[in-house]
């Protein structure tokens, strides 16, 4: 049976995968499952609750200095999330592994999100705001976010490309992702979209799809300038790019950069 403390009311919401969930209200110990909700934590203030991060969550760097790290994020380490004793776990349903959130969510009140787009990163942060009792502060980011993208105007032909996660095996984000829809609004035409999330790749599926333009991101995996001459062997008339995958990828805070970068990436 699930204990809240005493001295707060809990306040049950429903999280992003229809769950409903009690919550003490205000969260004091709160420990983040995920890097992108780690720093939209901080950014709306709460640095201060946050016991427990994970090995991943690199921003901010305070983070690190303040709060413990309790292991990945698809492995977790039970004992010492225990001994922080959270009142609120915040996960995400692909970032996380299923097991470890279910095992979590028989002691301690477990919220989770789940995102494939910008609305959906949107309804996120203004949701945490609630629930954490910073809904002010969050619904000025979402607002301020939410804009930056309006102002993005559409590209009139978007430009094919491939955009990389992984080397061996090679690996790409392809539709039902939330990187699929930042390349359209970063003005790519994903020439994997057909596919499935994260589908493996061979070099001859690259040379058939032919992208005019070949996105290698900075995470997961390091890419980096080494790494454009093996892409170029494969197609030769494509454009390799080494891109910053955190504005591609990240569902937090960090969205704020991500139009301008995008804006910027056009422009080169």
């Amino acid at each position: 049976m699930m204990n809240l403390p005493e001295s707060v009311i809990p306040l049950t919401v429903t999280d992003q995968m229809d769950r409903r969930v009690a919550v003490p209200f205000p969260p004091r110990r709160i420990v983040s499952l995920v890097p992108s909700q780690t720093e939209l934590l901080f950014d709306l203030g709460l640095g201060e609750r946050v016991m427990g991060i994970t090995k991943f969550c690199i921003h901010p760097a305070e983070a690190r200095q303040s709060a413990t790290v309790i292991g990945g994020t698809k492995n977790f380490d039970f004992d010492k999330i225990d001994a922080l004793r959270p009142d609120l776990i915040i996960g995400n349903k692909e970032e996380n592994y299923q097991a470890g959130i279910e095992q979590l969510a028989e002691k301690y009140p477990v919220w989770m999100s789940d995102i494939s787009t910008l609305p959906d990163s949107l309804s996120m942060i203004r949701r945490v705001g609630l629930l954490t009792g910073r809904q002010e502060a969050a619904d000025a980011l979402a607002t301020e976010i939410a804009a930056s993208f309006v102002a993005l105007p559409p590209m009139a032909k978007p430009v094919s490309a491939a955009y990389f996660i992984w080397r061996k095996p090679y690996m790409v984000s392809a539709g039902g992702t939330f990187i699929d829809e930042m390349l359209a609004r970063a003005g790519f035409q994903n020439v994997f979209s057909h596919l499935g999330r994260y589908p493996e790749i061979t070099p001859k599926q690259l040379q058939t799809a032919a992208p005019q333009q070949i996105l290698l991101s900075s995470e997961p995996y390091p890419f980096g300038e080494k790494h454009v001459a093996e892409f170029q062997e494969i197609c030769p008339t494509a454009s390799i790019r080494i891109v910053d995958g955190e504005l591609f990828s990240w569902y937090g805070s960090r969205l704020r950069h991500s139009a301008a970068y995008f804006r910027e990436l056009r422009a080169r």
